[in-house]
Formats: structure tokens, sequence, C-alpha cells
């Protein structure tokens, strides 16, 4: 493997396993990936610059929470894990549908995978949504108005807020910062949350999108809690004690891994 590329895995996982960990030692980081510390110090050093993890003597914990990994990072991190959620979303929304689609990274990757569908409407405060989606020219895309964040396209605002509520759709696709074991929905920025709040009312069903590294991942606002999913589409199974709220709150869970759980009691095949 191209040594850049895996450099660039590599940390993905690191990243993947202080979410998963809350903190790791670099040593033991070291002989995980069998190299040498001071690989490991350089993978700390390029991810704590991209505010993807935080540095402490000998180790690294999960980053801020208050403030949102690097969108150019985000890009990036766990790509073939969104690649995999997006594909499964496009399989459950149908011909003719209308949708809204909100700012984030895993949302961007299902626009790219509904470019196949027809006569879709969609609605969106993302720039880079639209970006991809106006390449099906049988699509109807509305972009909501309001002020446009220079660092990832997204569009947030009294104006966007507005705009979403004017609408109905069938299925909001939302994506997320994090969730905590008591199925809050947490994100970094307060206006951006308003906007995924009106979504939410303005949409009869609502699919959550969000890779297995959101999972107990801190953020300091919180936005609404899994009662308010219809289905989450996920990367990896949540861990039990959010599996259990799910469950509770009647939210299906799909697992882009090669199996759905049809609810938090079970699982079926992916289709």
């Amino acid at each position: 493997m191209d040594a850049r590329l895996d450099a660039e895995r590599r940390q993905q996982e690191i990243v993947a396993l202080v979410h998963a960990k809350g903190m790791v030692q670099i040593q033991w980081l070291a002989e995980h990936f069998d190299v040498t510390p001071q690989t490991i110090r350089r993978d700390i050093e390029h991810l704590a610059g991209q505010s993807a993890v935080r540095r402490f003597r000998g180790g690294v914990t999960v980053p801020s929470s208050v403030e949102n990994i690097a969108y150019s990072t985000r890009q990036t991190l766990m790509a073939e894990e969104k690649r995999r959620i997006a594909e499964m979303v496009a399989r459950h929304v149908p011909e003719d549908a209308s949708l809204f689609l909100n700012i984030g990274t895993t949302t961007e990757a299902v626009a790219q995978a509904l470019l196949g569908h027809k006569r879709l409407r969609v609605l969106t405060n993302n720039l880079n949504v639209a970006t991809i989606l106006h390449k099906n020219t049988n699509f109807a895309l509305s972009i909501a108005g309001g002020l446009v964040r220079e660092r990832d396209g997204g569009i947030i605002g009294e104006a966007t807020v507005e705009f979403i509520r004017r609408y109905k759709v069938d299925i909001g696709i939302i994506g997320i910062s994090g969730i905590d074991a008591e199925g809050d929905l947490l994100d970094y920025d307060e206006q951006e949350v308003r906007v995924a709040r009106a979504i939410i009312e303005s949409s009869r069903r609502v699919f959550l999108v969000t890779d297995h590294t959101k999972f107990g991942r801190n953020a300091m606002i919180r936005m609404a809690d899994v009662s308010v999913l219809d289905a989450l589409f996920t990367d990896r199974l949540p861990p039990p004690e959010l599996m259990e709220v799910l469950s509770n709150a009647d939210c299906q869970v799909h697992v882009a891994d090669g199996s759905e759980p049809a609810n938090g009691d079970g699982e079926d095949a992916e289709e």
C-alpha cells in the first residue's frame, strides 16, 4: 500500500479507537499498529491540528465538546463507511419521494448515492449536496436561503428555518456530531441545531445517518433525542445501552456491514 494512503488509514483508525475507548496511550497505539511511537506521535500531531483528537502527555483523548473536527478532515474520516451507509439509505428512498438533506459529510455521501434515482424533490441547506444533486436533471432541487458558512458550505440562520417550515416532506435525512448513551442527539453549532430541528418537524419520517465514531461522542448542544427518529443508518451496531434506548423508542437500526437489524431486538439480512 502507498505509504501516504497507509498513514491516512491508520489515522482514521486512531480516531475511531479514541472515540471507542475515550483515551489511549501512545505506546499502546504503536504496538497495536506495529509502528514506532515516533510515527504515532506524528499521526497524533496531524490529527490534533485538525481538531480530530486532543493530545495529553503520553496519549490522546477525544476532541473538545465545543468545537467540531475541521470539514476537510471530516471529508476523509470514515469515507468508506459513509459510502456504505449512503448506499443503504438510498435503497430505502423510493422514487418520486420528497426529501430534506442537511449539513454534513455523511449526507453528502447520501446525495451521491441518490443520483441514480428518478424524480426526487430535494430541499437542502448544504451547497455541497446541491452541487452533487444538480447533475441529475430530473430532480427538482431547492436550496434554502440564509447565511452560507465558508468552512463547509452549510446554510444557516432565520431565513433557513423559515424556508424549511414552509414544507412537509416524506423523509428528512440528517447527520449528527454525537449520540450519547441516553439517546441524546448532540451537535456543536446552535444555528445548525435550530435548522435540524426545523427539518425534523417538517418531515413525515426522519432518517439519521452517522458512522460509529459518533456513538458516545461529546458535543455541547442537545438537538433532540432518538424518539424523533424513524431509522438510524450506521456502519456498526451501537453499544448495548444505546441499542436499548433505540429499541424503546421504536427506532429501526440499519447496519451497513452485511446485516440489518429490523429494530433494537433482532437482525435481518442486508437488503
